[in-house]
Order: C-alpha cells, then structure tokens, then sequence
C-alpha cells in the first residue's frame, strides 16, 4: 500500500473541514490503524492533498464548496420579468409596471419551475437564461394552493437542476444558498448563504415549509435553495417582512415541488385529494402550541362526506391511522392520495368515537377561520 495514496483515518477529520455530511469510504486495518485512500476521498469530498516524503504527513486542503455549487447551479436559474397586473409588486415595480422573479429550470427542453405568485398576473412576461438570452413563455400552469408554477420556453440543451429526493436527510444548521434575482433584475443570479433555521414549518401556506436565514429578498420568489451537494432542496416562496424582523425566510421543500410537478405531467393539473369538509383547528394548533387536539367538522361540503355520516360538530382524529391536528397534517397526508380513493377517518361524533369511510374528492381542504391575518 503506498503511503503517498492512503490516510491514517484516525488522523483525518472530514466533516468539520469541508462542512460536509458523513459519507463513507473503503478502509483497511493494520497494525491498529485504519487506512482509506486518498484519492477516493478527494473524489468524494474534493479538495487537494499532497502527502510529504521528508515528514510523512499528508497535506488535505479543504475546497471551498459555495463557489463551486454556485458556479453549479448558476445555470439553471433562470430570471423572469414582465408587467404587473395593477401595479402587484413582486421584484419590486417601477414606472414601466414591471415585476420580477426567478425560475429554476426542470427539464432541458426548457420548462422551469416557480412560483405562482411571480407568474400570475405578470403579462408580456420574458425569461432571460444564464447565459443572457431571452424568451417568451409559451405554455404555463399555476397552482396557487401550493404556490407552484410550470412554465415553458421554446429553448433546447437548458441544464436541469437536480432536486433532492428527499428532505429528510436535511437538518438544521446545515449551510444553503440561495440563487435569484433580488430587487432589480440587473441582479440576475445574486447568491446569498445561510443555514437552514427550521424544517416543517407551518406558515400561511397550505403545505410545511423550510425556513432558512439566507437573505431573500423581493424578487427571489421561485429560486432554488441549494445544499452544498448542488441539490435544491427548496423554491423560495416568502419571508417575514417587518420592522426588527430580519432574515426569516421560507422555502417549499422539494417533495412539494415534485409532487406539483409529476401532477401536472401526468394529469395536466393537480389532483389534489380533499376530505369534502371544512375544518376549524384547535386553539393550541393555530398558535403553534403542541398539542393532540381534534380539528372540528364546522361544515359538510360534498355528497360524498355527507354519506359517510360526517356532520357538523364531529371532530376528527385521524386519517388512515395518522393522527392529524392541523389542516396542514391534512393536506400533507394527502399528497399521497387521489380523487375517488377512500380514506377512514377516527372521529367523535356525539359523544362517541367512531369510524368513518369516505370517498375522496378533488378540491382544496378548507380551513375556517373568522379573521385572516397575513405578515408577508
């Protein structure tokens, strides 16, 4: 074994040099070490390592990942500008009505994914790519319940980013970046770094979402949040905006994007599954207390609901043996569902706990709520 391609392992710190998750390598033990190859590390991890005959110490230099994810990623963010409906600022608007937002590209053929909010209402819109060429948007799809859209350019040999399978494997503290064009579309491709501040959050939106303290600003709306694999793990979609509040950002994790996204491939749109009810949350789920309360029944919307024997006042547990307490439980749950699949409910229907079957519908679960309040 020469000593130039191999490393004592007990010598060699990985993660807290190049911030990377754990991975693994082949290793050999002799003499009571544990040896692993050089290069296959360096393939793995990157940097540059050189190992010195006269001390015989191996030499690793960390490469510095944000840039080489930038330079990575740069290519499938796209930004996108057009004039606003009544003045609606996304970007930012000016005296020519304008608005903007950013994209990232899905499929090579040149369709890309963003957020309802930047296309809806934008007219003449025009997409502008890295490399600094124009188009315009021939086909699109909005859903705004998940705050996702699809558009379509006639442009070929895009690079697609690739989105995480899974945010399962992310957690807090990890660094991200965030690519867009914030403030002036001038600023195409602006990169911001951060960590990510929390997962599962439940904040006006229909679906939980990243929260990140990468700065985002007007105008990131649809960008990706990337990991420093070059993964996205999310679209920027909204932050807090408000006096003393800074750096409090959200993104719609990949699993919600791919799922919008397989929909309309498949189906032309999204078949979201519905319960056919309204629902009203308990007071500990609307402040964010932990809590195993019941969302109730404030309203039976659909035939099918109603000849599963749900009726005003009953209150629901569970889904499929999934406890749920928020409309946000709900909807997540049934991403996993279609219209016409049957669902059995756990509910209390007059003092009694019983079991309810019920044909699913397509529609948005309904949420009440006698004041809506919005600090976007």
């Amino acid at each position: 074994m020469a000593a130039a391609a191999c490393l004592v392992a007990s010598t060699f710190v990985f993660a807290s040099d190049v911030n990377a998750a754990s991975t693994s390598f082949d290793a050999k033990q002799e003499g009571g070490q544990i040896y692993i190859n050089s290069k296959q590390v360096l393939a793995k991890i990157g940097g540059t390592g050189k190992y010195d005959s006269k001390t015989g110490k191996y030499i690793y230099t960390a490469k510095d990942q944000v840039p080489d994810v930038i330079d990575t990623v740069s290519p499938s963010v796209v930004g996108i500008i057009g004039r606003a409906e009544g003045g609606e600022e996304l970007g930012g608007s000016d005296r020519y009505n304008l608005a903007h937002g950013t994209g990232v590209v899905i499929k090579s053929s040149g369709w890309i994914v963003t957020n309802a909010h930047v296309i809806d209402g934008l007219t003449e819109a025009v997409v502008v790519t890295s490399d600094g060429k124009s188009y315009k948007i021939v086909k699109s799809y909005s859903d705004p319940v998940s705050d996702i859209a699809i558009i379509k350019i006639n442009a070929k040999s895009l690079k697609a980013a690739k989105f995480i399978s899974s945010t399962e494997q992310t957690r807090v503290g990890e660094t991200v970046i965030a690519i867009g064009t914030p403030v002036s579309f001038s600023l195409r491709n602006s990169a911001t770094v951060g960590v990510v501040s929390g997962l599962n959050r439940a904040v006006n939106g229909s679906y939980r979402l990243i929260q990140s303290d990468t700065a985002i600003n007007p105008g990131n709306s649809g960008g990706p949040l990337v990991n420093l694999k070059g993964e996205v793990v999310g679209i920027n979609s909204m932050k807090f905006a408000a006096l003393g509040v800074e750096n409090t950002g959200f993104s719609i994790p990949a699993e919600t994007v791919n799922y919008v996204i397989k929909h309309y491939f498949t189906y032309g749109e999204v078949k979201r599954a519905s319960l056919g009810v309204e629902l009203e949350e308990s007071w500990s789920a609307i402040v964010g207390l932990p809590t195993e309360d019941p969302l109730t029944i404030t309203s039976v919307l659909t035939k099918e609901a109603k000849k599963a024997g749900i009726k005003d006042g009953d209150e629901l547990y569970s889904i499929a043996g999934k406890r749920v307490t928020s409309v946000i439980d709900i909807n997540e749950l049934l991403k996993s569902y279609l219209p016409g699949q049957k669902v059995k409910l756990l509910m209390q229907s007059g003092g009694d706990i019983v079991s309810r079957q019920v044909v699913l519908t397509q529609g948005e679960t309904e949420v009440y709520s006698e004041e809506e309040e919005s600090d976007f």
